[in-house]
């Protein structure tokens, strides 16, 4: 009994200093423009951002700096995954969150979530992963990486990190990359056909979307498996959500543009003649020489730029096209990470507004030389056009004639 009033003591004292301690922290407000330039929402973690834990068991170190308020309302936590996601007993004084992934009750979830459906055997899963967030991955995607036999994968080096910190450790890893896709498709064709479930994976995102996948899933198709898609995360569509392309009636995926040359310029004039609205995609040492030549070839037509999509200093905004270059330059932090563009589409050009004057030269060649209804009834004919329209456009030539 001692003992136990010791120890309730004992923690009544540490959290008490823990609560000191996020008062001191929230006395801090000298924090620098990026450390305040997006918060962390309480559902996410920065992919990007995360670390292997000494003891080698799967955890995401989260070392990105919150906004204090932001720290102290989310109770340093992630909120509506904190039953997934366990943060460690330490707090410091620098603005540090640790959180640990337990993998087992992750994929419990993710068990429980999908395990009920049905996976046939024999089969590809096309499956999508994070583009910079961890907490983006579905959890039917976790579910279908645990139960597959094995894994193909873009780069096998990007990928054996993602699985260890789902504590997916034990799986096959067969690399299938633009360069080698066609011949390794062969050992995929060969695990589907002993009836082995394989998944693909590209190093971000959904693949075959500017990424390595195509020829693989072609290749399966054509020799009679079924290819599954598990959706997900992808930077084309995330950037199109938030671009507010209100003219936009679809769009034109361009990916990244050639790099140089005339094949680079030729590109460029072709989406500035094009109407709809366009996503390319672009690296920061080249985003400079495209903001250049879009603002040249687009003007002011609207770009909207989206810089580090889902991770902790993610950027989105819209502009002129004239004056990417201008931003850009206003800050060097801008022109680094990965960025995707949308081109917003042009106004559709007022088609009755185009065929109400098609044929005024017409019109005032015979207005010239005949009668007002004489006119309008040899132009019907000729031309083929409604009579009614061209004798309201032939009277509204002739009061502006007289």
């Amino acid at each position: 009994m001692r003992r136990r009033k010791h120890e309730a003591t004992l923690l009544g004292r540490a959290d008490a200093r823990r609560r000191a301690a996020v008062r001191r922290i929230a006395a801090r407000a000298d924090l620098d423009e990026h450390e305040r330039a997006i918060g962390i929402a309480q559902n996410q973690v920065d992919f990007a951002a995360a670390r292997a834990r000494p003891g080698g068991d799967p955890i995401i170190a989260l070392h990105q700096r919150q906004a204090v308020t932001q720290q102290v309302r989310e109770g340093l936590c992630l909120g509506r995954v904190s039953a997934l996601f366990r943060p460690l007993a330490r707090h410091t004084l620098v603005d540090t969150l640790v959180t640990t992934l337990d993998a087992s009750l992750l994929r419990q979830a993710a068990a429980s979530a999908a395990g009920g459906q049905h996976f046939p055997t024999g089969a590809l899963y096309v499956v999508a992963t994070p583009i910079g967030n961890l907490a983006d991955l579905s959890l039917r995607a976790i579910h279908v990486l645990g139960l597959v036999d094995a894994i193909a994968c873009e780069d096998t080096r990007h990928t054996a990190p993602l699985l260890r910190q789902l504590g997916i450790g034990d799986k096959p890893l067969l690399a299938v990359h633009e360069h080698n896709e066609y011949e390794a498709a062969a050992a995929v064709l060969a695990r589907l056909a002993r009836g082995e479930r394989v998944a693909y994976v590209s190093d971000a995102g959904t693949p075959a979307i500017s990424d390595p996948g195509a020829a693989l899933v072609a290749a399966a198709h054509t020799a009679g498996w079924r290819c599954v898609p598990v959706p997900g995360a992808s930077s084309a569509t995330t950037a199109l959500s938030v671009a507010g392309d209100a003219r936009a009636n679809g769009f034109v995926f361009i990916g990244f543009l050639p790099a140089k040359g005339a094949d680079r310029s030729r590109a460029i004039a072709a989406l500035a003649a094009a109407h709809a609205a366009q996503v390319l995609f672009e690296a920061p040492h080249r985003i400079e020489a495209l903001a250049t030549a879009l603002g040249a070839a687009c003007g002011e037509r609207l770009v909207t730029v989206c810089r580090e999509l889902t991770k902790q200093f993610e950027t989105v905004v819209t502009l002129p096209a004239a004056g990417l270059s201008a931003w850009l330059a206003g800050d060097a932090n801008r022109a680094r990470g990965e960025f995707v563009l949308v081109v917003h589409a042009l106004a559709v050009p007022d088609a009755g507004a185009a065929e109400l004057t098609a044929h005024d030269s017409m019109l005032h060649t015979l207005l010239a030389a005949l009668p007002l209804k004489q006119a309008v009834a040899l132009a019907a004919e000729l031309s083929g056009a409604a009579r009614n329209r061209l004798y309201e456009r032939a009277l509204e030539l002739k009061r502006d004639g007289d």
